[in-house]
């Protein structure tokens, strides 16, 4: 079953190394991880996305929240939750490939936000698919570089299933 799971921690380092060494100690695997600032410096929030049984995903919920730095654990309810992804894809062009890259990145509603005379680099956000589906298209053209966030998920109001 797939959980989706808010930590707001101090932002200090070692924080992550706890984090991700309790979810490995359980043998949780994280699907996903993205961590941030807050509008607070001093605080962060990691959005972890991990598959596995409710018993284990409770355990791993009362010792998030017993480790040093954590401010607070909540476990959101995927149906409420709202899931972005944000890519980052440098792509070769030359002069032939160009017009129909820019026709790809206004399909997807994407931006280009670097172009050069070998490459355009092209910013895409939405859901898993939404970015997958531009990435296939794209590896025609040849993918230089790629960088993705990972889910990061939001409660569409404020509800919780265990705060």
């Amino acid at each position: 079953m797939k959980h989706i799971i808010a930590v707001i921690v101090e932002n200090k380092s070692g924080v992550l190394t706890r984090i991700a060494g309790l979810f490995s100690r359980r043998s949780f695997n994280i699907d996903s991880l993205s961590v941030g600032a807050t509008d607070n410096p001093d605080y962060s929030r990691m959005t972890i996305s991990v598959h596995g049984d409710r018993d284990t995903l409770e355990q791993v919920i009362k010792q998030l929240s017993k480790l040093i730095n954590v401010i607070r654990v909540s476990e959101l309810d995927p149906a409420d939750s709202l899931e972005r992804e944000l890519a980052i894809i440098k792509v070769s062009v030359d002069r032939e490939s160009r017009s129909e890259v820019i026709q790809i990145v206004d399909i997807f509603r994407a931006k280009i936000i670097d172009v050069s005379q070998r490459s355009m680099i092209i910013e895409v956000t939405g859901d898993e698919d939404k970015v997958e589906a531009m990435i296939q298209l794209l590896r025609q053209f040849g993918i230089k570089e790629l960088a993705r966030t990972g889910k990061v998920s939001m409660v569409r109001g404020a509800k919780v299933i265990k705060a």
